[in-house]
């Protein structure tokens, strides 16, 4: 796959996912799309304008060397079609097509927990910040947040001191860490870890940029926690992503005169789990064994019984008996595959006997098979 024509198109103003979506069904191809002129292009369903602008990125840019000048800045590129997406960002509405990446993403960060708020954080929410991300990271769960001050970079820090990995998702090119004084922190990041970005290299920390970049921090994430968030926080606008996402929201419960914890106890007031402890989470999240699901993983690799149930599982809830009429398998052994599969991370029970496929395991099995730009007090 040649991705220089996934980039040529990230970078004019104003092709998102779903316009990049229209343009691969009418061409086919990037490729061709990007060749093609302006008339084609408003065929395809651009704006003359937006349609100009395409030509005038085309005959600005020189992709290659372009592509080239990323590389060797360390930088890694993935789109929708690279196997290392990550594939619960790509369950999202709207999915960034291009992710630039310094660092290194897995498929361990699948079991990722995004932790967020102000950047006025206080010595009350420094302590929590500190334990949650602490305590996340020393029970295998990525923390994932935006590298901002207060809240995002206490999370970053702790989680590395931990021993953990950790992702940032910035609103400017990877090539210019923002704040500046957190270029050590985000260099320490690399290497366990990543910093991601939706936006092309040399993209500059623009206000506007922010609120759009924080869907992906919830979209990487399976639960998003607010520990101190004021009346206007940026971190209000990842929790309303998660919710949207259909994702978890947790806040940390705080004083109610205090400024900082205005959000915090709104979102509780509007059905966020109050976060009590990293316990409570796990357990809610049936995070509880991770550690334990990537040593069985290992040990354990997938046979061709359970690549059938995970092609009859999906996210909807399915009773057992129905997983033994689809696969045809004998439901002893349906039974007792599907009780290891739980244990290696791949299905969930629900309840009652019905299982879900865990998404980013399931893509392991099935190849083949998208707000465009929404503020952060950042």
């Amino acid at each position: 796959m040649d991705k220089r024509y996934w980039v040529g198109f990230n970078l004019v103003k104003g092709i998102g996912a779903v316009r990049l979506q229209a343009l691969m069904k009418h061409f086919g191809d990037l490729e061709l799309a990007w060749q093609s002129p302006v008339d084609a292009l408003q065929a395809a369903g651009l704006s003359p304008k937006l349609a100009e602008r395409v030509s005038q990125v085309r005959s600005s840019v020189d992709l290659e060397k372009y592509m080239t000048h990323v590389a060797t800045q360390g930088i890694s590129i993935l789109t929708w079609d690279d196997d290392l997406y990550p594939p619960r960002l790509k369950e999202i509405d709207q999915p960034p097509p291009v992710l630039y990446v310094r660092g290194t993403l897995t498929k361990e960060d699948a079991w990722a927990v995004a932790v967020v708020g102000t950047r006025r954080v206080s010595a009350y929410g420094r302590q929590v910040t500190e334990d949650l991300a602490s305590f996340l990271a020393a029970n295998g769960v990525t923390v994932v947040s935006g590298l901002a001050r207060g809240v995002d970079a206490i999370a970053h820090q702790s989680a590395l001191k931990a021993g953990g990995r950790t992702l940032a998702v910035l609103g400017c090119g990877v090539d210019r860490v923002y704040p500046p004084e957190h270029q050590q922190l985000a260099e320490k990041m690399m290497s366990s870890g990543a910093i991601v970005s939706d936006y092309a290299p040399g993209t500059p920390p623009d206000a506007s940029n922010f609120p759009p970049r924080n869907r992906i921090i919830s979209g990487l994430s399976m639960a998003t926690v607010v520990v101190e968030a004021g009346d206007t926080s940026g971190a209000l606008i990842t929790a309303q992503f998660a919710v949207d996402q259909g994702r978890e929201v947790f806040a940390v419960p705080g004083n109610i005169l205090a400024p900082q914890s205005k959000g915090t106890n709104r979102l509780i007031a509007q059905g966020a789990r109050p976060m009590l402890s990293g316990r409570d989470l796990l357990d809610i999240l049936n995070l509880t064994r991770v550690t334990e699901q990537r040593q069985v993983r290992k040990v354990l690799p997938a046979d061709e019984v359970e690549a059938s149930l995970l092609n009859v599982l999906t996210h909807e809830p399915l009773h057992v008996d129905e997983i033994r009429s689809q696969t045809g398998l004998p439901i002893e052994r349906v039974s007792a595959t599907l009780t290891m599969m739980e244990l290696k991370g791949l299905v969930r029970q629900t309840g009652g006997m019905n299982f879900v496929a865990v998404h980013e395991e399931q893509a392991e099995y099935q190849t083949g098979s998208l707000p465009e730009e929404a503020n952060r007090d950042k």
